[in-house]
């Protein structure tokens, strides 16, 4: 699908993500489907869990083991590829970079958006980070229904 219209498949989407037993932890899941010279997340991430090898066109490897969550890598992908992606009780919750104004608010419930751009949900803004050292990029974090951890990639205001 990916070539055809833009969008990432079911197989390419669960080939980023580690098991719901690694997800109790805050991971980061990387969305890069393509090869291109990029690597902005391996170099930036203080627990030298993003690899790219080599080649600057080899897609990033999380090694979960090593990935704290801590969202560094997020700030720093320049395509906006990068959630960090957790399971709390029955809950999704997903860190994940923002560019657009206005800003979420804590509390505000939104709109739950998959790849296609659809809304499937409802999310729940939990937490905006947003500070000059990280270039205009806030940091929102979500939760939304755990049936959805595989398919929501971002919020939209509900209008």
């Amino acid at each position: 699908m990916l070539n055809r219209d833009g969008v990432a498949s079911k197989e390419q989407v669960l080939s980023r993500f580690p098991s719901n037993e690694v997800l109790v932890k805050a991971k980061a899941i990387t969305e890069c489907y393509e090869e291109i010279p990029c690597n902005p997340c391996a170099t930036s991430c203080p627990f030298d869990a993003i690899h790219i090898g080599e080649d600057i066109n080899t897609k990033p490897v999380v090694d979960f083991d090593l990935c704290t969550g801590c969202g560094i890598c997020v700030y720093s992908c320049p395509g906006l590829a990068i959630v960090i992606a957790q399971i709390v009780n029955d809950k999704a919750r997903f860190k994940l970079p923002y560019e657009l104004r206005p800003l979420p608010i804590v509390g505000e419930i939104w709109d739950g958006v998959n790849r296609s751009g659809d809304v499937i949900c409802k999310a729940l803004i939990e937490k905006v980070t947003y500070t000059a050292r990280v270039d205009r990029t806030a940091l929102v974090q979500v939760s939304v229904p755990l049936e959805f951890i595989h398919e929501f990639i971002t919020v939209r205001r509900v209008l």
